[in-house]
């Protein structure tokens, strides 16, 4: 039995593990978990990172496995530095990545992490995050009770009182919600850094998009292990130091980009399975989502619904840019005059709680008779 994996530690300008070691690998499974972390970069969190994991209280059988995609700083020296100390607490390590011109991107680095790795259940970290020291087991745990689902936690992020809406929504989401709030813009309700899954689960989802910069790899395999009936949990205390910086991948992805996928995900989980319906915001972005769905859908929308008096005077919209003849002109109605199933346009935790109360007091149930879509 092979006790301590080589190193993968590369030197040339493309060193990554041969498939014949791939399948090899995949075939002599025996850690519980892997921790799969891509690096680009990150050697000023590194230490803070590595450090976590290694005083993590999981009592199963561990790896750490990195990708390092192309990092131009001594990114994979810190890596190194930490073998023996995380080797000598049991966590194995498989270090490999490449030295190209560019980066590759982060579902590739992920990919080849995964790849490389052999633990029976994935736990996701990014190299700039900080787990607490029961996130592993915790998630393990849960993972037993909920099969082919993705798990994740609540998050603190640092620095404090950054992006203070979104993660008061990640933390505060409850499980219904995890599903029925797929659609807005916030992205996956259990958010990537946060994710743990089973290798198995993976294999029938994956692999991430390897697009590279600009692509929201943990968005498309969201929606695709959704799209293959995947459940969704998340484990409701705080695992994770969420870090927020101008350098995170994220930045690189366009709100057009993510807007289109949702709204092409909306069409096709929702819209198209109703008969018709009533857009929520006879605003700016109500009009928008009109106007970016498809002719059949569009045909479906009945009326658009505001609370704002000067917009419901104006009795209908008129969609300027079609090439129907005549152009086709949506009703506006006051909200107490519409009828469901609505699309609310209108930004979530953005009105104090009336929209909420609104909604509560038409005894609207959300999953059924609305959906979020901002």
């Amino acid at each position: 039995m092979e006790m301590n994996p080589p190193k993968r530690l590369c030197t040339g300008e493309e060193q990554e593990m041969s498939p014949v070691e791939v399948v090899g690998r995949m075939f002599s499974l025996k850690e519980e978990t892997s921790i799969i972390m891509p690096v680009h970069n990150a050697s000023c969190w590194l230490d803070e990172c590595l450090q976590a994991i290694l005083q993590q209280d999981f009592t199963g059988s561990m790896e750490l496995s990195v990708f390092d995609d192309a990092s131009t700083d001594d990114s994979r020296k810190v890596v190194e530095s930490w073998r023996a100390r995380l080797e000598g607490k049991g966590i194995m390590m498989v270090v490999s990545g490449h030295n190209s011109a560019q980066p590759k991107g982060v579902g590739y680095a992920k990919n080849k992490a995964i790849s490389q790795s052999r633990g029976q259940y994935l736990c996701f970290q990014d190299a700039d995050d900080i787990m607490l020291p029961q996130r592993v087991r915790l998630q393990y745990e849960a993972s037993a009770h909920h099969q082919n689902s993705l798990i994740g936690c609540r998050v603190q992020r640092v620095p404090e009182g950054s992006t203070e809406r979104y993660t008061r929504w990640i933390n505060t989401l409850s499980q219904n919600q995890l599903n029925t709030q797929a659609y807005t813009s916030h992205g996956p309700t259990v958010v990537m850094p946060t994710w743990f899954c089973s290798r198995k689960w993976y294999l029938k989802v994956g692999p991430f998009d390897e697009g590279g910069k600009g692509v929201p790899e943990d968005l498309l395999f969201f929606y695709q292990s959704l799209r293959h009936g995947g459940g969704l949990f998340r484990v409701d205390q705080c695992l994770l130091i969420y870090c927020y910086h101008e350098k995170a991948a994220t930045h690189s992805i366009t709100e057009e980009t993510i807007w289109k996928l949702r709204v092409d995900y909306l069409q096709e989980r929702v819209l198209s399975q109703w008969e018709s319906f009533t857009i929520w915001n006879a605003g700016k972005q109500g009009r928008k989502l009109y106007r970016c769905l498809s002719p059949t859908i569009q045909k479906k929308v009945k009326a658009f619904c505001d609370v704002d008096k000067n917009k419901v005077q104006k009795g209908f919209y008129t969609y300027e840019e079609s090439e129907e003849r005549p152009k086709p002109k949506i009703p506006i109605l006051h909200y107490k005059n519409a009828s469901a199933p609505f699309i609310i346009c209108v930004k979530l935790d953005m009105t104090g709680g009336v929209l909420e109360e609104t909604l509560n007091s038409l005894q609207l149930k959300e999953g059924v008779d609305y959906y979020h879509f901002n």
